[in-house]
């Protein structure tokens, strides 16, 4: 008998220890196949099309494939190999000849259109799916003549196995650097934790003594504690040049491959009528246009630069009287500050680890958001088919006891992972013809590991890198939206979905809140209360310095993405020597190729969007500051902003949202603050 393919059977959670590289051509072929079957016929045969006729079969057939690809993307990117890499790769082009075909067919946009303007009693989130629907037509050239259809197919098929190469070369080349140590004097001023970890990677490898890698929770330490200068200049090179020309492996170089994007996206651009990527990027997001985005971000670089400015130049007079080094170098940057907020504060991030172990950072975080929004999360053991041991999956529940939705948590960094934390889903609220589907979300970072016998433990951050994932996990989780491409996260402009994320780490600093996620591992003492005013006390210790940074970024994915010629050969480079020159403070060594690893803008979605994160922080801020001001726990407000931004999704426009909640339009002065940027 012919064994099913696991990847066809959509009507329970994925099968992933059954999912084979070998499945996946087959399984896309049928549900390919069968869509395209099922649109030919709907649009020879109906003679007047109706929400009912075309618009919910549509999002069968959409939510469908997405069900099939999701555990095939997803396990791409967290148990990542040769032969589910290439399987991957195969079928990208023809996932995204398949969403171009749909995006170009005219006679679809057309009997889209004549739903969107002959159906009487369509709700607002119907009426909202069908705009932002015959939007994506137009980005997708439908009105394109024959020859510049092609081409646009083409560009798109080209991007997604550019894009997909990009993050894999960073993976690789992020993979393949390993110091190995023999004489632990040479990582002498790394903490208990670090040490343990480096000998735990040594051990897996078969390795003796300790290793360091270019992972995050392995790079982080040694750039903030390690004594040894070399070895500090040394992992910074490697991590900095990561899939670059000056990396160990010339196949994993980026810069061709960030050349090519830059010169398709741009177009791309140019065939649908626009001058740059940037206002093609723009015109689905909540800001207007690529200069009100500049203006926006020069603004913050006026008002935060001077600080940053005095930051740095404590760093440097504290090296030169306290460390007595006088050429402070990017990899000496971390190091001094930590000895300096050491000094000025008697803090150190390594001090709050004990009191962050992973099993009461997430029931507190559990706690916390029933608190707020009245729902109550349970692990669920057994029966579910994970793709790794370290993997956790819960059951959400609402207030009357109904389970709302469900989500998978990847937390540690291990090999074969992709680095960074994000949340994607299997798929999403959907109200079929045969019940209520439930939205069930991947909720991946990676943070540090247990290491021995000990459990998993924290840093501050890491707690930070949590709540943020999981603000992204209640918006796709809690919406009640029940058309598919207006529910949760999705519909919600790009610059706006990043509000619920920023939204949730505001909590991570209030000692009501520590309460529930702090306890020491092995005493279960509670945070300190002298540790916790260190902790306040350095909040903001170089603050606006991380602010350049996020500006720094944000600048250069923008003025690359504004100049039309910005793949001409040394054009990237003296865009960002550029924004150097304007923002920055702290000047990266030559060598330092941070493009070619900045997997958000050419992999990840953010292109010509990097600014998110700080516009989005804006309104995240501002609406925290509701909470401050009415009480963090009041009912009403945690209420209002679980119907107002997190329930209603993408079914309105973001502003809309915002509105609803703060009674105003948003106010930069609550981010200045949180920031320490007010004089």
């Amino acid at each position: 008998m012919e064994q099913k393919n696991p990847l066809l059977d959509i009507s329970k959670l994925p099968l992933f220890s059954q999912i084979k590289p070998e499945h996946i051509t087959p399984a896309l072929d049928v549900v390919l196949q069968d869509n395209r079957a099922w649109l030919d016929q709907t649009l020879d045969t109906e003679t007047r099309f109706t929400w009912n006729n075309l618009v919910a079969p549509m999002n069968e057939a959409g939510n469908r494939l997405d069900r099939m690809w999701s555990p095939v993307s997803h396990m791409n990117a967290v148990v990542n190999t040769e032969e589910l890499r290439k399987a991957y790769n195969d079928n990208l082009s023809r996932l995204s000849d398949y969403h171009t075909e749909l995006g170009q067919n005219a006679k679809l946009y057309q009997a889209m259109q004549s739903v969107r303007e002959g159906e009487t009693g369509l709700d607002a989130a119907q009426q909202k799916s069908l705009d932002d629907s015959l939007l994506g037509f137009t980005l997708s050239g439908v009105a394109l003549p024959d020859a510049q259809k092609e081409r646009f197919r083409a560009i798109s098929q080209e991007l997604s196995q550019l894009t997909s190469r990009f993050s894999d070369n960073v993976l690789d080349a992020t993979n393949a650097w390993t110091k190995q140590i023999l004489d632990v004097n040479e990582l002498a001023g790394l903490p208990e934790s670090a040490l343990e970890m480096a000998a735990q990677t040594a051990k897996q490898r078969d390795m003796e003594g300790w290793v360091i890698t270019l992972q995050f929770p392995s790079y982080f330490p040694v750039m903030t504690y390690a004594d040894n200068r070399e070895l500090r200049a040394e992992v910074y090179r490697a991590y900095t040049t990561r899939a670059s020309e000056l990396g160990a492996n010339a196949e994993w170089d980026n810069t061709q491959v960030m050349c090519d994007i830059l010169r398709l996206r741009q177009e791309e651009a140019s065939l649908l009528g626009y001058a740059n990527f940037a206002e093609l990027s723009l015109a689905t997001k909540m800001a207007e246009s690529p200069q009100q985005v500049l203006d926006f971000l020069e603004d913050l670089a006026r008002k935060s630069k001077a600080f940053a400015a005095t930051e740095f130049a404590e760093i440097q007079t504290f090296a030169r009287d306290q460390l007595g080094l006088d050429d402070v170098q990017a990899w000496d940057v971390g190091y001094v500050s930590e000895k300096m907020k050491q000094a000025r504060f008697d803090f150190s991030e390594e001090d709050l680890k004990p009191y962050f172990p992973a099993a009461r950072v997430i029931s507190g975080l559990f706690t916390l958001v029933e608190k707020l929004f009245g729902v109550r999360i349970e692990q669920q053991a057994g029966h579910i088919d994970l793709w790794h041991n370290d993997v956790h999956f819960y059951l959400v529940y609402d207030r009357s006891g109904a389970v709302q939705a469900c989500f998978y948590l990847d937390l540690y960094a291990r090999q074969h992972k992709r680095g960074g934390a994000w949340m994607s889903d299997f798929c999403g609220r959907f109200q079929r013809v045969d019940g209520l589907q439930i939205p069930v979300a991947f909720m991946t970072c990676n943070s540090s590991a247990p290491v021995g016998d000990k459990p998993a433990l924290f840093t501050h951050d890491e707690v930070v890198t949590l709540f943020h994932e999981f603000g992204h996990g209640l918006h796709h989780m809690l919406t009640q939206v029940d058309y598919p491409d207006v529910a949760g996260i999705n519909g919600v402009e790009w610059d706006a979905v990043e509000l619920p994320s920023q939204f949730m780490e505001n909590w991570c600093w209030e000692r009501s809140v520590l309460d529930m996620i702090a306890a020491h591992w092995q005493t279960g003492e509670a945070l300190p209360e002298a540790l916790f005013q260190k902790m306040q006390a350095a909040r903001h210790f170089q603050t606006a310095m991380g602010t350049v940074r996020q500006l720094e970024f944000s600048l250069f994915d923008m003025r690359l993405h504004l100049d039309p010629q910005a793949a001409e050969p040394g054009r990237l480079e003296a865009i960002r020597q550029e924004v150097l020159e304007q923002v920055a403070v702290i000047k990266p060594p030559a060598f330092n190729r941070m493009p070619n690893s900045f997997t958000h803008v050419f992999a990840g979605g953010y292109a010509a969007g990097y600014y998110s994160y700080k516009w989005a922080e804006v309104l995240s801020a501002d609406a925290f500051a509701r909470f401050e001001e009415e009480g963090l726990f009041d009912a009403g407000v945690g209420e209002a902003f679980l119907k107002e931004v997190l329930q209603v999704g993408g079914s309105r426009k973001a502003m809309e949202s915002f509105v609803a909640f703060r009674g105003r339009k948003p106010s930069a002065d609550a981010l200045l603050r949180h920031s320490g940027l007010t004089a």
